[in-house]
């Protein structure tokens, strides 16, 4: 079997605008007491897993949920996981966004979406896909097969990163839920990725921690491209 890294998906914790009903995209909005707490907490969960790599959206948000989660970590800023530029659609209030004409498209056909004055959501996730595939690589090459390693960033952004995992369309993202300061994880193969979790909001993670390596023996960790038939027996307790 052919090992891979471990990714770990961290959405941040929930933020003033989340709270309000505005769509912050990225304006520099802050966590709430509420978001400060999630972050907290996920941090609790997290801090059983020996991470090779922390690597964070540039949005104070997400830096904000990383020194509350994970405080002794020095996390690297990459634009590839920053929120989607929504442009001119930044700072206004969902609800008053469902009544323009691009609303249903966004719904329906994300994959046609550009964003007056913004991104497209193609370019979106392109961006998010490619960055995580050059973490992956680079974690593996430099910490090992066995290598745990998180990138914290937004909701749009990771379910654009679950769908390319799960080989389904863009326009198919908008069913994916990734909650704030949830946990997704994903194993990238050669041949294929594997999604081991996703939206965890509590579940205990001490299972993502990597095996003792024994010399001299090949890992036996189900990480490589072919699937358990029948399902295999998960992680070991």
């Amino acid at each position: 079997m052919v090992s891979v890294a471990t990714l770990l998906l961290l959405r941040h914790g929930r933020t003033t605008a989340n709270a309000d009903g505005g769509l912050a995209g990225r304006q520099p909005v802050e966590l709430d007491d509420t978001g400060r707490g999630q972050a907290t907490a996920v941090g609790a969960r997290l801090a059983g897993l020996p991470l090779a790599a922390v690597v964070s959206s540039p949005l104070i948000r997400c830096r904000q949920t990383l020194e509350l989660a994970l405080p002794t970590a020095e996390p690297v800023l990459d634009e590839g996981f920053i929120e989607c530029g929504y442009g001119a659609w930044e700072g206004q209030s969902l609800k008053k966004l469902a009544k323009e004409p691009l609303w249903p498209v966004v719904q329906q056909h994300p994959s046609a979406v550009a964003f007056p004055q913004g991104e497209s959501m193609a370019a979106m996730s392109a961006r998010a896909v490619a960055a995580v595939r050059a973490w992956d690589a680079r974690v593996t090459a430099e910490h090992g097969s066995e290598a745990v390693w998180l990138a914290c960033s937004h909701g749009d952004v990771i379910k654009a990163i679950v769908a390319d995992a799960l080989g389904v369309h863009l326009d198919l993202f908008q069913r994916i839920v990734a909650d704030p300061a949830s946990v997704t994880v994903i194993r990238y193969t050669p041949l294929r990725p594997f999604l081991v979790r996703l939206n965890d909001t509590g579940g205990d993670l001490s299972a993502l921690v990597p095996p003792p390596r024994r010399r001299g023996r090949r890992s036996t960790r189900a990480t490589g491209s072919d699937a358990p038939v029948g399902g295999g027996a998960g992680a070991a307790g």
